[in-house]
């Protein structure tokens, strides 16, 4: 994903505070009564699955949104899910993927990324809890 696609699809979603409960069809009921439909992370996610496999989880994504991680540089997802693939070639279910100067721990059986940190975040970090690591 472009960067100018990810800010053009930044501000055309209009992002509902509070509680909020998904209903079927994908129509969202704010507990504030805003009555405003979807979320900029679900839309986010949405995009992001069309153009790449592995999902982020609400975590994720805001770690990536804190981080300033740029998903679309240097082919970012493509080698993310490249890594996904290898560790589930291996029968790893949790792995950390290292892409670049970024990391993200992945449970590969969900193909979901679970966490990600910044090249400046990464020395001095004990991982656990992982079954593999993947350098792409």
């Amino acid at each position: 994903m472009l960067i100018s696609e990810y800010l053009a699809l930044r501000n055309q979603i209009s992002v509902t505070t509070g509680n909020t409960q998904v209903q079927p069809g994908g129509r969202v009921n704010a507990a504030e009564g805003s009555g405003q439909e979807g979320t900029f992370a679900r839309a986010l996610q949405e995009k992001l699955a069309e153009k790449q496999g592995v999902e982020f989880s609400k975590h994720a994504m805001q770690r990536v949104e804190e981080r300033s991680i740029d998903l679309s540089r240097d082919d970012t997802l493509d080698r993310l899910n490249r890594g996904v693939e290898l560790a589930a070639g291996k029968g790893s279910s949790e792995t950390l993927v290292l892409v670049g100067r970024n990391a993200f721990v992945v449970s590969v059986k969900n193909n979901k990324v679970i966490t990600t940190l910044s090249d400046n975040e990464l020395q001095g970090n004990v991982f656990t809890n992982i079954d593999s690591t993947v350098i792409v």
